[in-house]
């Protein structure tokens, strides 16, 4: 029998968010007394963890679901709460402050809702959220954008944000222009043969296309991973049908391979 055994909180009122919520608070807390894992870990231990159940939950989001994105919201929430519940600990800020502070943001960015500014539309919207953060202390409208983000997504964030300040091409046809401009200089690095400067024209090309899905209003990130996951599905085609003829895909020929994938890809059409 375990001694050390502690009962689990349970709400007063069940469908209360604030009993739900105060719970749930307590939970990671014992959890951070009790568990031999969770008691040893810090902010910085648990931090690339954040990214990961930000992904799944992403991936419930966009196969539509609900089950599974709430399941994923609530251990985005857990992670919140505990990086929240160590602070406490090292007595930085606790739970109530986070809440303070992210309420106080909100009022504060959107004075056309909460105060008397008038605005004509979602541009303007955007134009004053950076102009307010300015305000704050925020040194570059570019400090918002996160280093490790993923390129792409990245990319398209400091695109953005230096876009409201009025940063931007006049039309997408110059936009679209700047993209064979980069290509052009990106064949010249190769054929030349200097893998630095091929390098930096590459990024330059990628930096360019993502500018270009942003004025068509494609997320650069999402069509990367959409096409991610299609050369996925058709290469496990390839795996699967290889197994089927009792072959190994280092033993077929590009020819088999290419004709595989032409089914693949003729089977997503129908």
């Amino acid at each position: 029998m375990n001694e050390n055994k502690v009962n689990v909180p349970v709400p007063n009122n069940p469908e209360n968010l604030l009993d739900q919520f105060y719970n749930f608070v307590e939970i990671v807390k014992i959890l951070r007394e009790k568990c031999p894992w969770d008691s040893i870990q810090t902010n910085e231990s648990i931090a690339y963890l954040l990214v990961e159940e930000t992904y799944e939950m992403i991936d419930a989001i966009e196969k539509k679901d609900d089950i599974d994105f709430a399941k994923e919201l609530g251990d985005v929430l857990l992670h919140v709460v505990m990086h929240a519940v160590m602070a406490e600990e090292r007595g930085a800020f606790n739970m109530t402050d986070v809440l303070k502070k992210i309420q106080h943001k909100l009022v504060t960015r959107h004075p056309h809702v909460f105060g008397d500014v008038t605005v004509s539309g979602e541009s303007d919207v955007m134009v004053n959220w950076e102009n307010i953060k300015m305000t704050e202390g925020q040194k570059s409208v570019l400090s918002g954008v996160p280093n490790n983000m993923p390129a792409l997504l990245r990319a398209q964030r400091i695109q953005h944000k230096a876009s409201r300040v009025g940063f931007d091409w006049d039309n997408k046809d110059d936009v679209w222009d700047k993209v064979e401009e980069e290509l052009k200089e990106l064949r010249i690095e190769l054929v030349n043969k200097n893998s630095d400067k091929a390098m930096s024209e590459i990024g330059d090309l990628l930096f360019s296309i993502t500018n270009a899905a942003r004025f068509e209003d494609i997320i650069a990130e999402e069509a990367l991973q959409r096409t991610n996951n299609k050369f996925t599905h058709r290469f496990k085609y390839i795996e699967e049908k290889a197994i089927e003829q009792g072959k190994k895909l280092n033993d077929m020929t590009l020819a088999e391979m290419d004709a595989l994938w032409d089914e693949a890809k003729a089977g997503e059409s129908r």
